[in-house]
Parts: structure tokens; sequence; C-alpha cells
């Protein structure tokens, strides 16, 4: 396996620190506002790296933090007339159930800040003590210049980070890119005690230090967006090999691309930010095709590369997904079907073809995650499936073993990246007995979906014979408002989403 390192700018082979076991941390969020579809954008990506390494066999030990105590908290809290504490309470709950809903895999560990600061204060006194940080009023700032590995992961000398920063200056610090280990306490503000006076952590010191207390140093895999490359992944950098006077503290960067709306980069001050929640409310009702489509148009493009988010986009993600679908209801339709037959009939390759899908699938992603060559395979492999079907063919027992074969071969690829097509399973069961109910005068006997389907057909079948259009027409409509059709193939009808 390799990967793309930041550090190194280059492509790696990828050897953890310790066999069979990998360590990754990857920066969660500042719970001060719903997350964006650029915050997701990350979190699908290392939702979809994740996957990947535990499916390779490894034992993966996942921190994504909370940042709970920040500026942006404290000014949301006076916002909303609330407390700071209750506003990372709010916005927790609402990442919580919006990961939920964009079927991201919880970490293994999600530490917040606040349960943190004691072990942040020892890395802070630490940095002092090693004569890489000072204290000023109750402030305590980190000396860039007195770090000789200050920007090695962005690349940029001290001058040209001068010349690119909108901080203000503050006439305190010994050089203008010193930055906040700890802030002194201001009246109405979250405090802690500290050997420097109450106060509160600085952002960067959060991750330095729940990355090692839960990791140790030098673990293998921090991820982020390609923005908090600097300030905050560098600053990290420089304050856990500050603390410990080695390098390196980690030894993968991976970092994912930026997110455009129609070519421009998302940010709240150009009013065109996406919430999550408003892409919920949109897809009210379908919250599954909400997941597959943002994950299908996410993965679709390589993590690292930019990302334009558009409507357009989103149909096309939504009619690729649609193809899965189809594929999959076709499978399952003529696997459970079709009795075996042991007459002679002509020979598939299908095994052979999706074998060759699952190991260019996991050779793809083998390359640094490579999710856009990895979702072809299995449409190259849907394509041949669905030529093969078109064509009518007699089954007997090992063309439909084959069928079985492609069929797993497409559902396990799907799911290893974190896309989820049991549509017809999340459809509610009253509604096709309501559905039933309408159709035939009487109350449904059974709760087995497969069994109330059949039956619906062959009332479709008996209408048919009959000529009652009406109530075929009946039958279409009722399906339809609970989102199922009848699809007539060459196996007979089935009911499909």
């Amino acid at each position: 396996m390799r990967v793309y390192n930041t550090l190194t700018g280059k492509k790696e082979d990828f050897k953890p620190r310790e066999k069979g076991k990998i360590s990754m941390y990857v920066c969660g969020p500042t719970v001060y506002n719903y997350i964006h579809i650029g915050n997701a954008r990350a979190y699908i990506a290392f939702d979809a790296i994740f996957r990947f390494l535990l499916f390779k066999g490894y034992e993966v030990n996942y921190v994504r933090n909370l940042t709970d105590v920040d500026d942006k908290i404290i000014k949301r809290a006076a916002e909303e007339n609330a407390t700071p504490e209750k506003i990372a309470e709010k916005y927790t709950k609402a990442f919580h159930k919006d990961m939920k809903i964009l079927g991201v895999e919880k970490p293994t560990v999600e530490p917040k800040a606040t349960e943190h600061i004691n072990d942040m204060i020892k890395v802070v006194e630490k940095l002092i003590e090693n004569g890489l940080a000072y204290v000023v009023d109750g402030d305590v700032y980190y000396s860039v210049k007195a770090f000789k590995g200050y920007g090695k992961l962005s690349k940029r000398s001290l001058d040209e980070m001068i010349a690119g920063s909108r901080v203000e200056v503050d006439p305190r610090k010994k050089h203008p890119m010193d930055f906040a280990l700890w802030k002194k306490a201001k009246e109405g503000e979250p405090a802690w005690p500290s050997p420097w006076g109450d106060g509160r952590p600085g952002w960067h010191i959060e991750c330095s230090t729940m990355s090692m207390q839960y990791l140790k140093f030098g673990f293998d895999i921090h991820g982020g967006g390609q923005d908090l490359i600097f300030p905050h992944h560098e600053n990290e950098i420089a304050q856990a090999e500050g603390y410990c006077g080695k390098e390196p503290f980690v030894r993968y960067w991976l970092h994912n691309g930026f997110l455009n709306i129609e070519k421009e980069k998302m940010a709240k001050s150009v009013g065109n930010v996406i919430l999550i929640k408003d892409l919920e409310e949109q897809y009210k009702g379908r919250l599954n095709d909400l997941r597959n489509d943002l994950r299908m148009l996410f993965l679709s493009t390589h993590y690292r590369s930019p990302l334009s988010y558009n409507d357009e986009k989103m149909e096309e993600a939504a009619s690729a997904n649609k193809r899965i679908i189809e594929v999959t209801e076709r499978l399952e339709y003529v696997l459970s079907g079709q009795k075996e037959k042991d007459a002679d009939t002509e020979k598939f390759n299908l095994s052979e073809s999706a074998n060759k899908t699952k190991n260019d699938f996991e050779a793809a992603m083998d390359d640094d995650f490579n999710t856009p060559i990895a979702i072809s395979t299995i449409f190259n492999l849907i394509k041949e499936v669905n030529t093969l079907l078109d064509s009518e063919p007699k089954l007997n027992k090992e063309n439909l073993k084959q069928l079985r074969v492609a069929y797993d071969a497409i559902v396990g690829s799907t799911e290893l990246l974190g896309f989820s097509f049991k549509v017809k399973a999340e459809i509610n069961l009253e509604g096709l007995k309501n559905a039933y109910k309408e159709i035939s005068g009487k109350e449904a006997t059974t709760d087995d979906r497969e069994d109330l389907e059949k039956e619906i057909l062959d009332i479709r079948t008996q209408s048919r014979e009959k000529k009652d259009f009406e109530k075929a027409d009946k039958i279409r409509d009722e399906l339809r408002k609970i989102g199922l059709q009848i699809k007539d193939t060459p196996y007979g009808p089935r009911i499909s989403t």
C-alpha cells in the first residue's frame, strides 16, 4: 500500500509503526455550528480510508477529537444567549446525528478538549522548560523561531507566513507568527486554573496533546483538510516535537482537497455555505439517498483533488447510485426466483470478471486510496452483468453461482466504501401493508415483505388477465405512493424502487 505524504510531498510505501496495527488521528469539528458539506467531505474521505484499513485486516485505533472550548463557541454562546457548555452540547449532538445519517463510522475514541485541560497544561509547561514558549501577562506563546523545523509541513518560510497572514500582530509577541498555547481568562468566558493564572488552551495545543495521549508520539496517520496544513498542523508538529525533543510526530500526513461551490471556494465570508442540515431537509424521507449521493459525489473524485459541488453533479451521483440499485435488485430477483437447471447452456465468465473487479478495486485503494478508480471497477462489472441479463440467458446451476459471485462483488465493494443500498428494506412495512389493503380490499396477514409483494403481483396478473385495467392502474398508483414500481423483466414482473 502506498500513500501520499504531505510532509515529504510524494507517495511512499506505507509501513505502520507496529505490524498489523494502525494509529490514526483526524481533526474533528469545533462544535459551534452545524457542519457543512466541506466538513462532510473530510469525514467521508477518512471514513472510506478507515473502512479500507479494517478490510485489510489492520487493528485500527482511530481518534477523532471534539473541540468544545474555542473563541467561536464563546461568540456563538453570546449570539444564542446560552452558555458555551450548552452550545457545545447542542452542536455535538447535531454533529453525531449528521455522521449517523451520512453513514460515517464512529472512531475508536472521541475525546473532548475540556476533558484534557490538565494534560495540555503539562505540555505547555514542558515547552516553556525547553525554551520554546514564553509567558506574557498570563498568556503563553510558542516561539516559532526557537523551533528550527517550523514550516516543514507547509513548505513556507517565516517571511512567507508573515506576508500571507491576516492575523493582527500582537506587539507583546517575540515574532508575528508566534501563536497562543494558553489564553488568559476574560470575564464571563470558560477558564481553568494554571501556573500562569486562570485561562484556557489555544486551539492548536488541543490536537497535539490528545493525539499523543491516545496514540503516543510517532503515530501512523494524521488526517484533515488541506486548509489545516497551515497553521494548525504546522503548529501541532512544532508543539509535539518541541515537547518530546525528537521527530517525527506523525509518520504520514494525509490531507483532503478543498470543496468549491460552482468553482468558488466555499466560505462563510462569501455566503455560499451549504449545511448538511439543509440537505437533510431537501432529502426528507429518503436520507439513505443523501448518504449515498454525497458519498458517490465525494468518492468519485480523489480525496486529495479539489471538488466542485453543484446540483448537476449531485444528480449525476444519484444517477450512478440508481444504476447500482437497479443491477442489485435485478440480480436479487433472478437469484431468488430461478430454479436450477442442469441443461447445457452457454457458459458465463462472470466469476472471472468478479474476481478481477475485487482485485482491481483493492489495487486502486492500495494506491493512495484511489476511490474513483475503485468505483469505476464496480461499474465495469455492472455493465457486464446488465449486458448478460439483457440477453435473457438460460440459467443452470453453474451460471446462477456465477451471478451470485458477481452480486457479492458489487455489494461487497460498495459496502466497503460505506454505501448502503438496502433501500427496499428501509421502506416502511406498514406502508406496503396499507398499499396491499387498498389494492386487495383486505388486511395483510403476513409481515413478510416478499410474501406481500408476491400477493400484490398475483393480483396484478389476475387483473391483467381479466383486462381490469382500472385495477392495474390502482396497483401502480398505490405502489407509487410509497416509492415503488412494478418492472416487467424476462424473468417475470418484480417490485422495485
